[in-house]
Order: structure tokens, then sequence, then C-alpha cells
């Protein structure tokens, strides 16, 4: 069983706020979880093969090409603040 302490231990790590009245509830629920993976621990997993998805499907990478887009002049017009060839914007922070 995971005790008040060790939760509070674990909630400063993960830089959590928890209040006292919550302490027993978390203990208990971490403790049921610690319970679960220990159950998984004893499975007997021999000659199962490992899966990381299991779909298979797989990634098809591609080389980025640039392309040169033919109406940029028209799609500059478009904004309404332009400064060069850059449509000016919003800070955004």
């Amino acid at each position: 069983m995971i005790t008040k302490e060790e939760v509070q231990h674990i909630a400063g790590l993960a830089r959590i706020g928890v209040d006292e009245k919550d302490l027993d509830k978390f203990a208990t629920d971490l403790s049921a979880v610690l319970d679960w993976i220990s159950e998984l621990k004893e499975v007997d997993v021999a000659g199962v093969e490992p899966t990381a998805h299991i779909t298979g499907m797989e990634n098809r990478m591609r080389e980025d090409v640039q392309n040169d887009f033919e109406n940029k002049a028209e799609i500059i017009n478009l904004f309404p603040d332009r400064k060069d060839n850059f449509g000016k914007v919003k800070s955004v922070l």
C-alpha cells in the first residue's frame, strides 16, 4: 500500500498540488494500479511476438521537394497588410 507521504512525494515530483483530503483516495488508487501491474508481470508471454502496432502499417516517407507557386503575387495581394513580398499578420505571442 502506498502511503500518504509517498503520494505527496510523487505529487511534488510531478509538480501538482494535492489536497490533504484527497491523499487517501490517491494512495488507494495508485496502490490498485501497482497491484494490477504486478499481476501483468506474472503473465506468461513466452513465445508471444512483441507488437508495437497491430495493423502492420508503416509510414511511407518521401523526399521533401520544394515547388514554386505560380500565383505568389496574387496571394500576397490578398493580404490587407504587406511588406515586400510577404503578407503581415498579427503577432502570435
